[in-house]
């Protein structure tokens, strides 16, 4: 910034003694170049409050100067080129302010040079602390090397004798890993039969306690009704609204309650396989519509379960429906049903290359009215949970947005 302003100085300085245009050339276009230098000193300053000051005055100087400089270039050219008294007085002030800000640059550069030999003394002393951890490091690994290697021509035997017992102790803890995994899963299992449970109970009470004043509205509405004039068509537009909708929020509530309760069963021994086959033919339309290829990994040994046989495809035909769906806009649309034997029960498993759910999904997709499809009214699933813990099953679920979704049920073999 000083070099460009003595520049400009120098230049405005042999315009007036040769009157010669091209010695304006430095001073043409310096402010501009000062202001750009000045925004970026600014920048790099704006961390030191001192030093990021003393560039706003020294602008402040600088800018005076140029001032200074631009009215002497007026003066000059609207006195013919001729040295005015005026001017002459002003080089006093000129060499004032260049003094201040030839020591502001000064104050500057001392003050940088100040923090970068700090800056170098933290570096200097972080380096050599680093290399006394290095050589300490160094110092007790070989130490920790020969410790070792005395004390394994030592211990031997001793050695052999305690990976012996780790063996024993990994043994007993794989052991303990899969009781804890099982008590795990059983509680996991018990905590959704409890929600689901909870979800029963509070859609009840919801229904005593909508059914009740829904009653009221609608012996509210015939009393109404009967008391006016039957030709009055907008009053019988809205006695039929007042029906419709009552309708619908009692039918909401009547789904509602079978989605969330348990039912008797109609137990009979049947191939799970065949299950969903039949499932799989009830949706054959949405596959070949969605364009979508079907994989079967089906195990011939475990057939038969005790089902009720029209419930368990009703949960079946769900799951495989909203696969389908969720593969809509997919290319390589894939539908994967799999059955296999594990732990001593019947494992389902059906898995798609769809758009997939987050984890708030998951979470919450079980739960009545839960559903992220434009139609869909939310009740599918949870009728599909219910069916499933009606026979003392589990249902669950893993998804990866992007990546699918996959359902496992899992049912008891037929005794």
């Amino acid at each position: 910034m000083l070099s460009v302003v003595k520049d400009a100085e120098t230049g405005v300085r042999g315009y007036v003694i040769t009157k010669r245009l091209d010695f304006l050339s430095p001073y043409q276009g310096s402010q501009h170049k000062t202001d750009s230098l000045h925004n970026l000193i600014a920048l790099l300053t704006r961390d030191n409050a001192g030093q990021h000051e003393k560039v706003m005055r020294l602008k402040e100087d600088i800018d005076k100067r140029f001032e200074i400089l631009n009215f002497a270039v007026t003066n000059f050219n609207s006195n013919n080129k001729e040295l005015t008294d005026t001017l002459k007085k002003l080089q006093s002030e000129v060499k004032n302010v260049m003094d201040k800000i030839r020591t502001s640059v000064f104050t500057l550069q001392q003050n940088e040079n100040a923090s970068l030999i700090e800056r170098e003394e933290k570096i200097q002393t972080t380096i050599n602390t680093m290399n006394i951890i290095v050589i300490t490091s160094l110092v007790l690994a070989i130490a920790l090397v020969i410790f070792g290697v005395i004390t394994f021509f030592k211990q031997n035997n001793e050695r052999k004798k305690g990976l012996l017992r780790i063996k024993n102790y990994q043994i007993e803890l794989d052991n303990r890993i899969k009781e804890l995994n099982k008590a795990n899963e059983e509680l996991i299992q018990m905590r959704s039969i409890e929600k689901f449970a909870a979800t029963g109970r509070i859609a009840r009470t919801i229904a005593h306690e909508v059914r009740n004043p829904l009653t009221n509205i609608n012996l509210a509405a015939d009393q109404l009704k009967a008391e006016i004039t039957p030709d009055d068509e907008n009053a019988r537009f809205l006695f039929d609204m007042i029906h419709r909708n009552s309708n619908r929020i009692n039918l909401l509530i009547s789904d509602l309650l079978n989605s969330t309760k348990f039912s008797d069963l109609n137990y009979e021994k049947v191939s799970i396989n065949t299950l969903l086959d039949e499932a799989l033919e009830e949706a054959k339309d949405r596959v070949i519509l969605n364009n979508t290829k079907v994989v079967k990994k089906y195990s011939t040994d475990i057939c038969e379960v005790s089902v009720d046989k029209t419930k368990i495809k009703i949960a079946l035909l769900n799951i495989i429906i909203n696969a389908i769906e969720a593969m809509e806009n997919a290319k390589n649309a894939t539908l994967l049903l799999e059955t296999r034997g594990e732990n001593n029960k019947c494992y389902v498993v059906i898995s798609d290359v769809g758009t997939g759910m987050d984890k708030d999904s998951i979470s919450r997709l079980f739960e009545p009215y839960f559903t992220n499809k434009l139609k869909g009214n939310g009740l599918g699933l949870t009728n599909t949970q219910n069916i499933i813990l009606n026979h003392k099953g589990d249902i669950q679920v893993k998804s990866e947005e992007g990546k699918g979704t996959t359902f496992t049920i899992i049912l008891n073999f037929a005794t």
